[in-house]
């Protein structure tokens, strides 16, 4: 019988290999002392995980207390570098793992392409219904900057070197000197960690921020999407084409990527229409400079000669057309014909000289030196991928398909995805932001509009009728409005810019958070009008550069969202903008609110209906959805493994096309490397096929009486979770001082600030991400969780006879089954002890108690009976591999745990002098860093 030790001795292996490195370099760098701490340390809480000692415990918070700021900084660093580098190990092991599995020809991993198409075939999907199927897909992941990003870009180039030399480490001929080599190699970079300040020392701006987002592209996702593309097209080919060669099944190009870095505007002041610009330039450039190093590489690679190759169609290839245009002298004529001694290598030419004029536009505007598009430059993407086409078309017509289908190929799939954008910008602004402005904008242009008077229906009535008349323009504004006004018409203004002179796809849509009405959305659209971006034309046709995105974001606007978007599809202005649109309604639903705002249980079942309502809606109105999924880095806000989070969605209510979030951590776990990059893209794809099966394909509907069990869970866990977070008057006092809530706002993670309003304790005020991140560092986890236990056991003891239901649900229904891994997950990251510790540090005890023994009750409930549904013995056995996980990291844990804890409560001592407080700050705020390296996540 194989045991879980040894399914992952060669990651123990590794990890222990790492860490004796990790040990040699701080003996040699940091000295004895140090070295001896932190293994002490080490030994001592691992003792205590296995036996609870209090004469034990007391001398290691001794040992703790008695160390200087210093010691305490390189003690903290050690940990830090040693999670970092148990994630490297781990990382490697999955992928590495994976490879084998490939090599043996065994049945490839759930959510592998291979196994998805597999099953389809033998689930009876004909070819046509496949190649209906893929026509529909998108996939769109939206990378965004919320402060949950706690690694620096140099520290992830260190780190992914050494990711790289796991690799080598790994191959059977890696002995001997050549080992010895290799490990010299990783303990170098362990020093240069090591001597790598780990903690920004300034906080990055928006710039920073925009740059890190395409670090991943061009370390990454050039990369890894044409192989992601090819293994989907190999498994298609393996269980498709080659039985079905008369009806071949085409895979088209169905990654899109979204960006909100540089146009998130919502409660950050530093995004402007001057940052906006920067973004969508900066993407443009990033994703040609890619082009132009792909074609100088081809170049090296169809060096085809004519008077070897005489059947190339030089006509075809448009070659003269690009010599007379472009100037290019390596043609000459022979017998009156054009004859270029290479062909191809002249087309590769003439494409980069094209593609440099575009680059120097883009330049020229990042540079604040804007210059007219050289006539010359491409046009359009289109122009791009016709010159590509050509190229193809004509090595497979001369018989040369394999040059085609190699180099050239993942171009075109590039170039298919990315286009001029890279990525497709979102704009997100904050309801009331348009409200004052409309208001403002009317004053001047209708001041017989008293539009701050008017009742919702009247205002999305008017609005209309002001879009259909189109009298309104940007230019025809006076002085006299706010800075905030002229920031939201600017913003417009510079989107109309930037689509009509780099791509209309430089854009995603307008996301409006706090969505309360339509005239929410009717706004957006009348300021639209205003800059040419949506209205009439001169023959009365209806035009729309922009689509709209509303967010729902709290338990209450997801009940509302049938209501506010049926009022916008009955509204004829609107339906007529969004059939010139496209006819495609974007709808974003908000993870972290929701769950802050009325617990996991409520926020997941009441996104489920509204999903259900919305898809029930648009479907009347023959409109066609595509639901824009909020999700954060953790499950309390939505977070978790794609694959599965996308099979859990309401069965019917993805129509081929998905869109989410993937904020901070996430995207360095998920896209610092290509190998595991082409994993999370191959995941998601798959995910998204199975969900949107049931458009070719019949499937068996879940039940109502399912649906009736979770509603009733619901409403016992909001219950539940409000009695703590709205009912309990002391529970944010707890949270602002039982965990370093406060001290997130020091460290320079993010370029927006953590709260809305400075010095407002309210669940209202603070913001989603330092919500989970705080209860996150002090081992609660309670917002992933909280509630769960209550309600599972409620609904047991009013329906006894039932009490094999949950069960089957956990079998069988993916959503369910989703929900409490998720919830698995969360309590197995928890850890009540440490959480009593923090307690500790609040100033009413009396009061502090009270709430840490809601908290502790409940956790100990939710495991009871999570364990008691899924009829397991432990935690460990819903998910092993996370489970086996955390267990390897909890002793390490509870030395940066305790150590945090002795460096808030100096921090925080007032009776201290601040020059004395302030020199536990630098240790303080590593400690973060490295819990969130330990814990895989922030917020």
């Amino acid at each position: 019988m194989t045991t879980s030790n040894d399914k992952d001795k060669a990651l123990r292996a590794r990890v222990r290999l790492f860490g004796n490195l990790l040990g040699e370099v701080l003996r040699e760098q940091a000295g004895k002392s140090v070295f001896d701490t932190v293994e002490s340390l080490r030994r001592g809480f691992i003792r205590l995980r296995k036996s609870y000692d209090p004469e034990l415990y007391r001398e290691l918070m001794d040992e703790i207390e008695s160390l200087d700021a210093e010691s305490l900084n390189l003690v903290v660093r050690a940990y830090g570098l040693y999670f970092n580098l148990v994630n490297i190990a781990e990382e490697d092991y999955s992928h590495q793992h994976r490879r084998r599995q490939i090599r043996r020809g065994l049945r490839l991993w759930r959510g592998s392409f291979y196994d998805t198409i597999r099953e389809f075939h033998r689930d009876g999907v004909t070819p046509e219904q496949l190649q209906d199927l893929l026509d529909r897909l998108v996939y769109m992941p939206v990378f965004t900057a919320h402060p949950t990003e706690a690694k620096r870009r140099t520290v992830m180039d260190l780190q992914r070197r050494i990711f790289l030399l796991c690799g080598e480490l790994d191959r059977p001929e890696s002995t001997g000197v050549e080992r010895e080599r290799l490990l010299d190699e990783v303990k170098a970079i362990i020093l240069a960690l090591l001597r790598t300040n780990e903690v920004r020392t300034t906080r990055p701006e928006v710039h920073d921020e925009i740059r890190l987002g395409m670090y991943y592209f061009r370390t990454s996702i050039f990369a890894a999407v044409p192989k992601a593309y090819r293994y989907l097209e190999r498994a298609v080919r393996l269980n498709y084409n080659d039985n079905h060669p008369d009806r071949p099944v085409r895979v088209p190009s169905l990654f899109k990527f979204g960006s909100w870095i540089g146009g998130d505007r919502d409660g950050n002041p530093f995004v402007t229409h001057d940052v906006t610009i920067y973004a969508v330039c900066t993407a443009s450039q990033t994703i040609l400079k890619e082009y132009l190093a792909r074609l100088q590489s081809l170049k090296g690679i169809l060096t085809h000669s004519l008077a070897l190759v005489p059947e190339i169609d030089c006509r075809t290839l448009g070659l003269r057309d690009d010599a007379e245009a472009l100037g290019l002298v390596e043609a000459n004529s022979r017998d009156g014909e054009f004859y270029p001694e290479e062909p191809y290598r002249l087309k590769l030419k003439a494409i980069r000289k094209r593609l440099g004029y575009n680059l120097a536009y883009v330049e020229s505007e990042l540079e604040g030196t804007p210059r007219p598009l050289d006539p010359r430059a491409y046009q359009s993407k289109e122009a791009f991928l016709d010159d590509l086409y050509r190229l193809r078309d004509s090595l497979v017509g001369i018989g040369d398909r394999l040059l085609a289908e190699g180099e050239l190929k993942d171009l075109i799939r590039l170039a298919e995805t990315f286009g001029w954008h890279l990525v497709r910008l979102d704009i997100r602004q904050e309801s009331t932001e348009h409200t004052t402005a409309v208001t403002e904008v009317l004053k001047q242009l209708a001041p017989e509009i008293d539009y701050a008077g008017l009742e919702e229906d009247d205002r999305t009535r008017v609005l209309g009728e002001l879009i259909e008349a189109g009298t309104h323009r940007a230019d025809a504004l006076g002085e006299g409005l706010s800075d905030k006004t002229r920031e939201v018409i600017k913003v417009l203004e510079v989107k109309r810019q930037l689509i009509d002179l780099i791509s209309r796809e430089c854009f995603g849509t307008y996301v409006i958070s706090m969505t309360h009405s339509a005239s929410h959305v009717m706004e957006v659209m009348y300021l639209a009008s205003l800059t040419g971006l949506a209205g009439k034309k001169a023959d009365g046709s209806w035009f729309s550069d922009i689509q709209v995105s509303p967010l729902f974001e709290t338990i209450e606007d997801l009940k509302h969202i049938e209501h506010v978007l049926g009022t916008l599809f009955d509204n004829p202005t609107y339906r007529e903008l969004l059939r010139a649109s496209g006819d495609l309604q974007e709808a974003m639903l908000g993870y972290s609110d929701s769950c802050k705002d009325g617990g996991s249980l409520a926020s997941v079942w009441n996104l489920y209906n509204a999903q259900k309502r919305v898809i029930r809606l648009t479907r009347s109105h023959g409109i066609e959805c595509r639901l824009f999924h909020g999700r954060g880095g953790t499950v309390a806000r939505g977070g978790g493994p794609t694959h599965e989070s996308i099979l859990s969605l309401p069965q019917g209510t993805v129509e081929g096309q998905i869109k989410f979030t993937e904020q901070g951590e996430v995207l360095s776990s998920k896209y610092s490397n290509n190998e595991t990059a082409i994993y999370e893209l191959t995941m998601g794809a798959t995910g998204l096929m199975k969900a949107t099966r049931h458009q070719v394909a019949p499937e068996e509907k879940v039940s109502e009486d399912h649906e009736q069990v979770v509603s009733d869970l619901a409403r016992f866990g909001e219950e539940a979770y409000r009695k703590l977070t709205d009912e309990t008057p002391f529970f944010f006092n707890y949270f602002h001082e039982a965990t370093p809530v406060r001290e997130l706002g020091l460290l320079n993670i993010g370029s927006r600030p953590a709260s809305r309003k400075k010095g407002d304790l309210s669940k209202a005020s603070v913001r989603a991400i330092p919500w989970v991140f705080g209860w996150s560092q002090s081992r609660h986890t309670l917002p992933a969780w909280f509630g769960i236990g209550s309600a599972l056991r409620r609904w047991r003891e009013e329906n006894p006879e039932r009490e094999d239901t949950l069960h089957e649900l956990f079998e069988k229904w993916p959503f369910f089954h989703s929900m409490l891994r998720n919830t698995q997950l969360s309590l197995t990251k928890g850890e009540m002890n440490i959480a009593r510790e923090y307690a500790g540090l609040v100033s009413d005890q009396e009061k502090a108690q009270e709430v840490y023994s809601m908290i502790r009750e409940e956790y100990e409930r939710t495991v009871e009976e999570v364990l008691h549904v899924a009829r397991v013995d432990s935690l460990v056995d819903i998910d092993e591999y996370i489970g086996t996980s955390m267990k390897r990291r909890n002793p390490y844990l509870d030395v940066l745990n305790h150590i945090q804890i002795t460096l808030l409560g100096r921090h925080r001592d007032e009776s201290t002098p601040e020059a004395e407080r302030e020199k536990w700050l630098p240790p303080l705020l590593r400690s973060i860093n490295a819990i969130a390296a330990g814990m895989r996540n922030t917020g």
